[in-house]
Formats: C-alpha cells, structure tokens, sequence
C-alpha cells in the first residue's frame, strides 16, 4: 500500500528502467570469461579485476580505451520490474546535475519511490580510494529483483528492517519503507558517497510524505567495523542485502553483521547470482556460523519467466551465473542447510 503519490516535481515520459546506468560497470569479468571452466572468474576475482582495470585506466587518463569499454557494458540491465519516469524540476533555476524519475512497481502500481538518476561525474580519487565503490553506479539487478521480492511480500514486513549494502539507492529499503507496514527501516552502505545520496532520497521521498509513520533513516555500516555493528546488535526483524557476496575479504564479515544484528527470532533475506563459488561459500560460512540456511531459485513466478527467456539469449546476453539472483534466507537457529530448487 503507497502512503502517498510522488509530489514536488510533474512527471515526465516513461522510459524503461534499463535505461539507468546503461553505460555502467558490472560485477563480472567480460568477454567469453564464462564459456568454460579455465575461463571462469575466480571468486576473488569477480569485482576486483574490474576496478583494478579502472583504477589503471584513470591513473593513465585512457578512458576511451577499448578495455574499459569493454568493461563497461552492462549486457543484462534490468528483469523489468520497475517502469522509470523522469521527473521535471519545478525549480527552473536549479543547475545541478541531479535527474529525479520515479520508479514504479509494474505489479504493484501503487508503489513507487523516488531516485536520484544522475550523480554526475565519477571523481577519480573516489574510484581509487574508497570503500567499495560499486553501488555508486546503477541500480542493479539483484536490488531491483530484492525491491520486487519486497513488494510480493510485504505483508511480512514488522517491526524493524535493514537493507546492508545498498548502494546509491536502497532500493529496496525504500520499497519496504513507503510500503509495507513496519516501525522503522534503516538503509546502509559502506561507502560514504551512496549515503550521502541515500540520505538526499529519503530527504525528497519523505517531502512526499511517502513514508507515513514509518521512521526512515540512512547511515554509513561497514560489516568490518565493530562500532557499526555493536551499535545496532540484535535491533532487527528482517536484514536484507542484494549482490553484496562477491569480494572474498568482506564476506565473513557480512556474514557475523548479518547474525548480529538480528533479533533471536529475525530472518534474512539474501538476493545474489551464483558468481562461481562465492554463494556456496558464502552459505557455507553463514551454515557454520549457527544460521539456517535455504536457498530457493523459483521463488517469483515473473522473474523466473524472465530468466528462462534471456537464457534462450544466450551468454552474449545473459549469462545465469552472474545475472540470476539466488534467494537465500538466513535464521537463528540449527545447522542446517536445504535447497529448493
């Protein structure tokens, strides 16, 4: 249930949502690196080798170079999920960069939040320096499956949820916040730059009173940093992240945040691709950290059609490994883990 419609703006044409971010950079090693098993990014590898390559790049001023290129192209955008229109400033004399658009719910119409499309210009000490810089680019497609999975269940939404790496828009946080009926949502990130533009989305969607009585906030957690952590220990009903498995050093980490901050009784929702090894490790991890662990591939029946269809594509297009978010919920309890596929 919407809490309200968008204000403070008129919209404008509909375009499609995978217009956001289309000349973005994906979580994947290019090319044919999946056609076979010794052309397979390792796991280490899988978010690394791309920002290795552009820090490179940028440190040598060869943007236009046919690597980054190459790099960049984001093959599989978006399971069509959200229909996307861009707001029109009231404000004629606004000369920022920032492009406001709504994104809508296209099986839910009621629900839709507003995002910030453009953040303009990528800095190049931001690239080389901070933490994670990988949700500053697009709304990917495992938040925007998550944000539909959110919406399909929002009915058991309560009480107190987090979205853990969010990225620039926490999509699906904000989905949970404007429509299901909880107490308070906190969305997070570890990198500075998409808090400060989370923080200006709850600003303009609460302008809109979207939010109702629901209490919305944004700040920076780092699953590393144990001041982060402790502060929010065993606060929350449901902890949600999106794609957030795939470097090696950090996936412990999440795991224990995860644990930590659930209430005895809270759940996890976790949405990633099998990217090689990292879910079975990541499972793996989580299984010996005393959760219950179940992972599930048909658990919509819409993006499941949409996966069928794009794998007839072929790997040029879709490649399942690194494009089809795996469900995997998380509790407090046995060692125990089930698959249903």
């Amino acid at each position: 249930m919407e809490k309200n419609s968008a204000g403070n703006g008129t919209v404008g044409k509909t375009e499609p949502a995978s217009r956001l971010g289309t000349n973005s950079h994906e979580h994947t090693c290019t090319g044919n690196s999946h056609s076979s098993p010794a052309g397979a990014c390792g796991a280490a590898d899988v978010a690394r080798a791309r920002w290795t390559l552009l820090r490179q790049v940028l440190r040598q001023k060869q943007v236009d170079s046919p690597e980054v290129k190459q790099v960049s192209v984001r093959r599989f955008a978006t399971f069509d999920l959200f229909s996307r229109k861009r707001l029109v400033a009231e404000d004629t004399s606004d000369s920022s960069d920032d492009q406001w658009v709504e994104y809508r719910s296209v099986c839910f119409p009621e629900c839709s939040a507003l995002l910030r499309d453009n953040l303009g210009p990528l800095r190049v000490n931001e690239v080389l320096n901070s933490f994670d810089n990988t949700g500053n680019v697009c709304v990917w497609p495992s938040e925007e499956v998550m944000a539909h999975y959110c919406l399909q269940k929002r009915h058991m939404f309560k009480g107190s949820v987090c979205e853990l790496g969010g990225g620039m828009t926490c999509l699906a946080g904000l989905m949970v916040a404007i429509c299901a009926d909880v107490k308070e949502v906190l969305l997070s990130d570890g990198n500075e730059k998409s808090i400060q533009n989370v923080r200006g989305l709850v600003k303009r969607n609460r302008q809109a009173a979207k939010f109702g009585s629901t209490r919305v906030s944004a700040r920076v957690v780092r699953w590393d940093c144990e001041s982060d952590i402790s502060a929010l220990e065993g606060h929350f009903d449901i902890v949600m992240c999106a794609d957030c498995l795939f470097l090696d050093q950090y996936r412990a980490s999440l795991v224990d945040a995860i644990r930590r901050l659930l209430q005895p009784n809270g759940m996890a929702l976790v949405f990633a691709p099998l990217r090689g090894e990292t879910l079975r490790l990541f499972c793996q991890l989580a299984q010996q950290a005393g959760l219950c662990v179940s992972q599930h591939q048909q658990y919509d029946a819409q993006v499941w059609d949409v996966h069928l269809k794009m794998l007839k594509e072929g790997k040029e297009v879709y490649d399942e490994n690194i494009h089809y978010p795996v469900l995997v919920t998380l509790t407090k309890g046995p060692q125990l883990v089930s698959k249903n596929q």
